[in-house]
C-alpha cells in the first residue's frame, strides 16, 4: 500500500503578504487587482473568505462584498522563490514530487531517503520545517492514494493534519459533500444533484453504467473515487503542453485594428519567451473572452514548428480576422502555442504557464 501526502499551502500569497508586512496580519486582506480595475481576486486571506470572496472573482465584486479588505497587488516573484525554497523542503523526503501548482504538490514517501516507515510523522516533520523555513503555515493530507489525500488536505484548514486510512475512507466519504469532491466542479455538481446526488453516500448508490452514461469517462472515475480507489501515479517530472500570453484591457474593445495591434505586442512576447526557453510550438491557439465573458478558443497549425515572430504574428492575425464579430467588444486577448518541442528548459516553464 502506498503512502501519499499532499501538501497545501495556507491562503499561500495573502499569508506571504501578511508575512511581508505584518499590518496585515487578521485583516480582510485581497491579492489581485485594485477593486476599480478589471482586475481578479488571485487568492485571500481566511477572514476575507468568511465574506464569500474566493479566488476567480472579479476585485470589484469581492470589494462589494468587502469594503474595508486591503488589496495587495500580486508579486509573482517572491511566490515562486517561497515555493522554491518550499519543494527543497519536499525534495529532501523524496523525489517523487508532483507540482500542481505554486502552492501545493502530492509526494510519495512509500520509500523515501530518511527510511522513515510511518508518513504521518514524515508529514508532520514537512509541516514544521516549511514554517521554520519560510514562517508559512501548510496543511497536509496522508493517505494511500492521491485523491484521498487530497481531500485531506482540505480537512481542519489552515495547518490541518488529516489520514485517510482504508478503515475510515468510506465513513469520510460517505458524508462528504458532493462539492467537496476533489474533480467535481460548479456544473457537474449542478447536474449531480438533479440526479440527487447530494454526498458520497448517494454518489455510492449510483451505478458506473449510469455515471459514465451521464459523464463520460469522468464517470469511472466517479465510480472509483467515492470508493477509495485511485490507481494514479505521482508525476514527478513531465514537459509542458503549452507556453501563452494573455492581456485584460482596461475598456473593452470593439475595434479589430486596435484588436490587431494588441495581438503584435502579444505575439512579441510569446516569441520573446519561447527564444529565451529554447521551446517551439506547432499548433497556434488564439484565445477571446467577450464583454459578456463568453470565451472562445480557436486554432490553426504553424506552416512549421517555431518561435518564429513572424509565424506566429501572422497566423494570430489570420485567426482573429477569421474569428473576428464587429457586433461584440474583446475583453481578453490570449495568443499560445502547443504542441511544443522543448530543448533543454522545458521545466522551467511549468510555473510560468
Amino acid at each position: 500500500m502506498k503512502k501519499i501526502i499532499h501538501v497545501d499551502m495556507d491562503a499561500y500569497f495573502a499569508a506571504i503578504e501578511c508575512r511581508e508586512d505584518p499590518s496585515l496580519q487578521g485583516k480582510c486582506v485581497i491579492v489581485g487587482g485594485p477593486p476599480n480595475s478589471r482586475g481578479v481576486v488571485a487568492t485571500c486571506s481566511y477572514e476575507a473568505r468568511k465574506y464569500g470572496i474566493h479566488s476567480g472573482m472579479s476585485s470589484y465584486q469581492a470589494w462589494q462584498l468587502c469594503p474595508q479588505a486591503v488589496f495587495v497587488h500580486s508579486n509573482f516573484h517572491l511566490y515562486k522563490e517561497i515555493s522554491r525554497q518550499v519543494r527543497e523542503i519536499f525534495y529532501t523526503w523524496t523525489d517523487l514530487v508532483e507540482p500542481m501548482s505554486l502552492d501545493e504538490a502530492y509526494l510519495d514517501v512509500s520509500e523515501n531517503k530518511k527510511n522513515e516507515p510511518n508518513a504521518v510523522k514524515i508529514a508532520q516533520a514537512i509541516k514544521d520545517e516549511v514554517y521554520r523555513s519560510t514562517r508559512l503555515t501548510c496543511s497536509a493530507g496522508v493517505s494511500y492514494n492521491k485523491f484521498l489525500a487530497k481531500i485531506g488536505s482540505d480537512f481542519n484548514k489552515p495547518d490541518g493534519l488529516t489520514v485517510i486510512t482504508p478503515e475510515n475512507a468510506q465513513e469520510i466519504l460517505f458524508a462528504l459533500p458532493i462539492r467537496k469532491f476533489h474533480g467535481i466542479g460548479k456544473v457537474t455538481s449542478a447536474r449531480m444533484k438533479k440526479m440527487g446526488i447530494h454526498n458520497g453516500a448517494d454518489l455510492y448508490q449510483k451505478g458506473l453504467e449510469e455515471l459514465m452514461r451521464v459523464f463520460g469517462k469522468a464517470g469511472f472515475f466517479y465510480y472509483n473515487a467515492v470508493r477509495g480507489i485511485d490507481q494514479r501515479e505521482i508525476i514527478s517530472s513531465w514537459e509542458p503542453k503549452s507556453i501563452s500570453c494573455e492581456d485584460t484591457f482596461e475598456e473593452d474593445i470593439g475595434d479589430l485594428n486596435l484588436l490587431l495591434a494588441q495581438l503584435k505586442k502579444l505575439a512579441e512576447r510569446l516569441s520573446s519567451r519561447m527564444s529565451t526557453k529554447n521551446i517551439q510550438g506547432q499548433n497556434l491557439v488564439l484565445k477571446l473572452k467577450y464583454d459578456n465573458f463568453e470565451l472562445i478558443t480557436r486554432s490553426t497549425p504553424l506552416p512549421e514548428s517555431t518561435s518564429d515572430y513572424e509565424l506566429i504574428s501572422e497566423g494570430g492575425e489570420q485567426l482573429l480576422i477569421a474569428n473576428w464579430d464587429a457586433k461584440r467588444k474583446v475583453r481578453l486577448l490570449g495568443l499560445g502555442v502547443t504542441k511544443l518541442n522543448c530543448e533543454d528548459d522545458c521545466e522551467q516553464i511549468i510555473l510560468d504557464l
